[in-house]
């Protein structure tokens, strides 16, 4: 006999004093579902789990859970109010003889349940409330963007727990590979309403791509339609004005159902633009250390960073990352060691606290009061690369409508303040970017925009990201911060690192850490790249890594190129198109000839 739904939600409608939220609205979630819930910031996902959880209240609609299922809900800001610790806000609702179940979601979670809620990060208190839903194992649970605050070996455990459960749960999350993982169907809301596809996440984007191109050929079929019905209206209707009435009204509701079509969002007209050009070599560190009382952050580390390098930083929260960033860019002074600085460098640095955004000020006072953005004389206007920008337009550019400019910072959602802070680095000219947790609540379109920005981006980017596959789309090098001062330097993104790092052998003294293809040169002694410098060394492991990226690269733009109809609907986007076609196959050719060049010289040594 089948099982009755976990949970039903029938002809759900929501508003907020405004447009409706959703409208007629229903969904079903089954036992054993394993759901991704997707859609572009501000679409309604979190606001949606909250119906589901039976938090917000719809204006109109029934939720069905049947008697005895249970529904636990992570929220992205939990209330700890009236909890002393952590492990208390944990362990609330389980048994005592249960408590042991929180010890373990801490190890894995990693985060102290003895810590007073008071001094408790943002984070910490996240990891606690998802430490609670797992512990309390719940019929369905409803995850709200699990894996932020979570560093990769966290991920790797909550990925790992929720495969082994047979329970259902709902994720919204901005991890690819995570929702990749784990989910065997999605849930995707798009312009008030929510499709099903019982495919995981992998499957999404052909899915999304697929309904876009249906929405495009119904547009222009009707539009035809409108057009040829229009034309005989004026043409011929004078003779048969009374017979043809019908006919009339038709083409009045056809053009009623064209206005009525919800056009979909665009995607954000983010762009990056390089300052001068930096000298070719960016930063160069020399055996630093350092050590904060019995914490060792690095000991006697060594790196080159070279003008377009993109160096990720990867290793558990605390290790050290943002420090060591801090020491290379030279706003931390190391114990010992050296850091040279290049030429001409013009940093710019997002945050992974957003510090750099007033929480209280508007979006307008944000983008207004930022004296490298500021027009002089001119309140209503940015400087966005050196031109004069209405600043409404500009957070346009960046989806945001002319109601939020007014609004404070602290009423947006986190995905959409890590627009706002990227609309405020994007509008200076730099040559080094430092992106301290950039994919942070970020929808998949703007991750897709901005990786590909990165990869045009003609400067330097340093990188912390616990984002698995959008490290192996942008890295270019890894420097892994395993703890205890160790930081070691591999070719390439996180897969990379995973299939070149050795097995975790018995406790020894920290590894030395090494230049970018220093590890691979000393194995092969005397071998094929004995006879290479450094550098040349260096370029040569990385190359491979590069050329990758301009194929694929090559391959996004042939396909975008594909489409008969682009030079008429977007001249502009053509042109960009071709003329980037043509660099990155110029780019291509000559990063593989170089590489064909630096192998016969190894071979030959």
């Amino acid at each position: 006999m089948a099982q009755p739904p976990l949970l039903q939600l029938s002809d759900i409608s929501l508003t907020f004093g405004g447009a409706p939220v959703f409208d007629a609205l229903s969904l079903v979630v089954q036992p054993g579902d394993r759901v991704a819930l997707v859609g572009r910031n501000g679409s309604g996902k979190s606001t949606l789990m909250k119906v589901m959880a039976g938090l917000v209240e719809p204006d109109r609609g029934d939720r069905v859970v049947p008697p005895g299922a249970g529904v636990g809900y992570m929220e992205q800001d939990p209330d700890l109010s009236g909890f002393e610790t952590l492990g208390d806000f944990a362990a609330a609702t389980l048994d005592p003889s249960e408590a042991y179940r929180i010890e373990a979601a801490s190890e894995g979670l990693k985060f102290d349940p003895a810590k007073p809620v008071a001094a408790a990060s943002g984070g910490e208190r996240r990891r606690a409330a998802l430490a609670r839903l797992m512990a309390e194992d719940p019929d369905l649970m409803l995850l709200d963007e699990p894996t932020n605050h979570l560093d990769i070996e966290a991920i790797g455990w909550l990925e790992r727990e929720l495969k082994a459960t047979r329970k259902a749960f709902v994720l919204i999350s901005h991890d690819r590979r995570f929702l990749s993982e784990l989910t065997r169907a999605t849930l995707w809301i798009d312009r008030g309403a929510v499709r099903r596809q019982e495919q995981g996440f992998a499957h999404f984007e052909a899915w999304r791509d697929k309904v876009w191109d249906e929405e495009d050929q119904q547009r222009h079929k009707m539009d035809r339609k409108i057009k040829a019905e229009a034309r005989w209206a004026v043409e011929g209707i004078s003779a048969r004005r009374k017979r043809n009435q019908g006919r009339v009204r038709a083409l009045r509701d056809l053009r009623a159902e064209r206005a009525n079509m919800t056009r979909r969002q665009g995607t954000a007209a983010m762009d990056l633009a390089s300052g001068p050009t930096s000298g070719k070599r960016v930063i160069e560190a020399e055996g630093l250390s350092k050590r904060y009382d019995q914490k060792t952050i690095c000991s006697d580390f060594s790196l080159r960073v070279l003008r377009g390098d993109r160096i990720a930083f990867v290793g558990p929260n605390g290790v050290g990352k943002t420090t060591l960033i801090k020491m290379l860019t030279g706003e931390v002074a190391p114990d010992s060691g050296t850091v040279t600085l290049g030429t001409n460098l013009v940093p710019a640095i997002f945050d992974q606290a957003r510090a750099r955004l007033d929480e209280n000020a508007t979006l307008w006072e944000n983008l207004t009061g930022d004296p490298e953005m500021r027009v002089s004389g001119k309140a209503d206007q940015v400087l966005v690369r050196g031109e004069p920008k209405h600043v409404v337009a500009y957070l346009k550019d960046f989806l945001f409508d002319e109601r939020q400019a007014r609004a404070p910072v602290r009423s947006l959602s986190g995905g959409e303040k890590a627009r706002l802070l990227l609309a405020r680095i994007m509008a200076a000219e730099s040559n080094l970017l430092v992106l301290d947790e950039p994919t942070n609540d970020l929808d998949v379109e703007t991750l897709d925009l901005l990786q590909d920005l990165l990869g045009e981006y003609d400067g330097t980017v340093l990188l912390i990201s616990h984002d698995r596959d959008f490290l192996d789309r942008v890295a270019t090098a890894t420097v892994a911060m395993e703890g205890d001062g160790r930081a070691t330097v591999f070719p390439g993104g996180w897969s990379d690192y995973q299939s070149q790092r050795q097995p975790a052998a018995a406790p020894a003294e920290p590894r030395k850490t090494q230049k970018p293809g220093a590890a691979s040169a000393g194995k092969r002694k005397g071998g094929a790249t004995s006879g290479l410098s450094f550098t040349e060394r260096h370029r040569l492991e990385e190359l491979p890594s590069v050329i990758e990226r301009l194929e694929a690269e090559l391959a996004k733009l042939n396909a975008l190129l594909t489409d008969p109809d682009l030079y008429d609907r977007e001249p502009v986007k053509f042109r960009k198109a071709t003329e980037a076609l043509s660099e990155r196959e110029a780019k291509l050719a000559a990063a593989e000839e170089e590489w064909l060049a630096l192998e016969e010289k190894a071979g030959a040594s």
